[in-house]
């Protein structure tokens, strides 16, 4: 039987970082708060973000650029695009970035076994997973997890965490 039991998170975690940036904050602070969202998604869970982008960074179409976003001190590298402006708005950009790593949580791997398997879950035992930690993205992980139905108890089975850009994925 896995160590570690995982319980029904309370609340969704606060998703948009805070603050967010002036009306008239220069594009690199708005790509920089940008990635701190992508890095609480990535996360799925709540803690302190921060990021950091090349001072003046333009919004031209094609420019890359290096970014930085810390969760709870985890330092991720975000690889930067820049795309096209919106039809709709010269004020929104298109970009692309992917990280150099994931964050994974256990409350991120909590939210989703509970999100996926709702009422039928008793709990989720894991193999002690930490608060966070950082792994390779879209990779099998040293971490597995269990669910445990209602009136039913382990059976042994557990199944590899993995770590994508949009979150924790167990299968």
């Amino acid at each position: 039987m896995l160590p570690q039991k995982l319980t029904k998170p309370e609340t969704e975690p606060e998703m948009e970082p805070q603050p967010s940036p002036a009306a008239d904050a220069p594009f690199d602070e708005n790509l920089a708060y940008e990635l701190r969202g992508k890095t609480l998604k990535m996360a799925q869970a709540a803690g302190k973000t921060t990021a950091e982008c090349p001072k003046g960074l333009e919004s031209k179409s094609g420019t890359r650029a290096t970014c930085t976003t810390t969760y709870d001190g985890l330092k991720v590298v975000w690889k930067v695009t820049i795309g096209k402006k919106a039809g709709w708005s010269d004020n929104v950009v298109e970009f692309d970035a992917v990280p150099d790593k994931g964050i994974l949580t256990s409350d991120g791997v909590a939210r989703l076994l509970y999100g996926n398997y709702r009422d039928s879950i008793d709990h989720a035992r894991c193999n002690d997973i930490p608060k966070a930690v950082l792994v390779p993205l879209n990779v099998k992980t040293k971490y597995s997890c269990e669910v445990v139905f209602k009136g039913r108890t382990p059976g042994g089975l557990a199944e590899p965490v993995r770590v994508t850009d949009a979150g924790p994925r167990v299968y």
